[in-house]
């Protein structure tokens, strides 16, 4: 990357954190207007699509076009197909109870903890975990053997965070499964193919922006970030604690991998 490029990417981080608050910003009015902050788990993949896109435009003239195109192309498809998910997924269905347990706790005013405790906060996650596609957009080397690796793994999160997702949504269609565990397809493997498919993601946007020492380093917080997040943070283990008392959790457990795809357990129940 040349001094111009550098200096530009700086400009872009900056646009990038305005562009991330704006959209949560207006997730945060739709939902304080609708009393439903679940909204903001639709934003969450629409800032990543707005990240990407703004990235894309301020970077022409100093990338690689080719590189800019993928990097942007697959964030935008991304982040929209899990809004798009996300939105059809809650139709109908009142406060996620993740945001009602939180907003419930502390003082003061409600409506100043869901900005800063949930929009915000998110907000400043989109701008971290995006790093790699924000410095992709000005790398001038055309895509390598590790973009290809990294489009490779981008591929094969998506299929698999949308089959699974498919697979869920059928199974809880059916009114014979209500209560049930799904432990079946992707499920029977894992316990989280939607987030083992979103760690994929991440990692191979990673890739696709390693074009130098420098900018690797500078992003492998991202894909570190995001695996924390999945594994140990507001992913699974909420989740999971969620879900501890239903029926046949427990046993689900004993036989399925927690988050890498393995073989169901014999003997797990």
């Amino acid at each position: 990357m040349t001094t111009a490029s550098w200096e530009a990417l700086w400009s872009n981080l900056a646009a990038s954190a305005a562009t991330a608050v704006t959209v949560l910003l207006v997730a945060f009015a739709v939902g304080t207007a609708r009393r439903l902050h679940r909204i903001v788990d639709i934003a969450w993949g629409l800032a990543f699509a707005a990240v990407a896109a703004v990235s894309y435009a301020l970077s022409s003239g100093y990338g690689d076009d080719g590189r800019r195109l993928l990097v942007a192309a697959a964030t935008v498809l991304w982040g929209v197909r899990l809004a798009v998910h996300i939105a059809w997924r809650g139709r109908g269905h009142g406060e996620d109870p993740r945001y009602a347990k939180l907003l419930a706790r502390g003082r003061g005013n409600p409506r100043l903890r869901a900005l800063f405790k949930v929009y915000l906060l998110q907000a400043g996650l989109v701008w971290l975990v995006s790093l790699p596609v924000q410095t992709a957009s000005y790398i001038d080397s055309p895509v390598g053997v590790l973009a290809v690796l990294g489009t490779t793994l981008w591929a094969v999160g998506l299929a698999f965070e949308a089959v699974g997702d498919f697979q869920l949504a059928r199974f809880k269609a059916d009114p014979a499964h209500r209560g049930a565990v799904m432990d079946r397809g992707l499920w029977a493997w894992t316990r989280h193919p939607n987030y083992f498919g979103d760690f994929l993601v991440w990692w191979g946007l990673y890739l696709m922006a390693c074009g130098s020492w420098r900018i690797a380093l500078l992003c492998l917080v991202s894909p570190v970030f995001m695996t924390l997040l999945l594994t140990k943070g507001s992913g699974k283990r909420l989740l999971e604690a969620h879900m501890a008392d239903r029926p046949g959790y427990a046993a689900y457990i004993a036989r399925t991998s927690g988050f890498f795809p393995l073989p169901p357990r014999r003997g797990g129940a």
